[in-house]
């Protein structure tokens, strides 16, 4: 049984963190709540309201930012509560509907990235020959990362698998922990088909992108076009792989190793680094493209845009010719 289920269904008063650091973790977590909320807001928004903005890669963004809002509001936000009291406050039934939400938002976020890795590859590598990523395909792949992590984040709904406290006690997740055989085999299956399964995809797609846009002709715009979005999306898959891997790592030490005894701030740190990814997949996105940046910024200032108008390099779609290996125009 998990160490901290006993607060869970009695009192919810275990204090594994001092009431400063629950205090610290409550602000914190405020700041990163207020400005997840307020950037991928703007992302769906901007998205929305002009349609050039509605090319396939980003029904792929506005469906990572549909997710990592979810992830804040269900997530982050309670947090900032139960940290503030110092305890447990929402029972049995908010911990598993915190630790659902939270889960569901979550492997829909990565899937969303092993999305718009696949994207990539599709747009500048041409795996398929003629066959051109469209919207079709962008809003199938964002119906597949619901529905992939609906299926694997329901089972402990109906008892294979749990949700229960983790870290210090003030927030709920998969239950890592108990021994339990069906719960073990549920946390096996997860890790694999929820985890890794989508980090080999972004790992080789990524592989396979880098390695095309080196070989072909230096200096030509469409090219340069296309090494500037996967940078831009490389840097989302790092930040986002940065602010989970070390709960994942975490949570896989917590399963073959029970016994381990960890400090509390060894508990609750990859926790809260989780939460925290829902506000760099935004920021890179508004830095780092130009045309969303032009709608982006007078939308966050109620108008204004305090930087000077750039002549903008559109995001062109790309082919690459399986003949001459050079990326051209379509």
């Amino acid at each position: 049984k998990h160490p901290n289920a006993s607060s869970l269904h009695s009192t919810g008063r275990e204090v594994l963190l001092p009431r400063a650091g629950l205090v610290t973790l409550s602000v914190i977590m405020a700041v990163f709540s207020v400005t997840a909320v307020v950037l991928n807001a703007t992302v769906i928004a901007v998205t929305l309201r002009h349609r050039q903005l509605r090319q396939p890669l980003n029904f792929a963004l506005v469906n990572l930012a549909v997710a990592d809002l979810g992830t804040t509001l269900t997530g982050a936000v309670p947090s900032v509560v139960t940290n503030a009291v110092g305890y447990y406050i929402s029972g049995r039934v908010g911990c598993v509907l915190e630790g659902f939400c939270v889960a569901l938002f979550g492997i829909t976020a990565l899937c969303t990235v092993a999305l718009i890795a696949v994207e990539r590859v599709f747009v500048v590598c041409k795996p398929l020959g003629t066959i051109i990523f469209q919207e079709k395909h962008a809003v199938a792949g964002v119906a597949a990362s619901w529905l992939w992590s609906l299926l694997w984040n329901t089972p402990p709904l109906f008892g294979w698998g749990n949700y229960e406290l983790e870290g210090v006690g003030t927030s709920c997740g998969p239950d890592w922990q108990s021994r339990d055989p069906k719960n073990l085999s549920y946390v096996v299956c997860y890790f694999v088909l929820c985890f890794a399964v989508p980090f080999i995809i972004i790992v080789v797609s990524y592989s396979w992108l880098l390695w095309t846009l080196r070989r072909v002709r230096r200096g030509a715009a469409a090219a340069k076009a296309e090494a500037r979005i996967a940078w831009m999306v490389m840097m989302m898959v790092v930040a986002f792989l940065v602010s989970w891997m070390p709960y994942a790592t975490l949570a896989l030490t917590v399963v073959f190793k029970p016994d381990m005894n960890f400090s509390p701030l060894v508990k609750v740190m990859p926790i809260y680094m989780a939460k925290s990814s829902t506000i760099y997949n935004p920021m890179i996105y508004i830095y780092m493209n130009k045309q969303f940046q032009k709608y982006a910024i007078p939308f966050l200032l109620c108008g204004k845009n305090p930087f000077p108008p750039e002549e903008e390099a559109s995001e062109v779609q790309t082919t690459v010719s399986p003949l001459n290996n050079k990326i051209t125009p379509e």
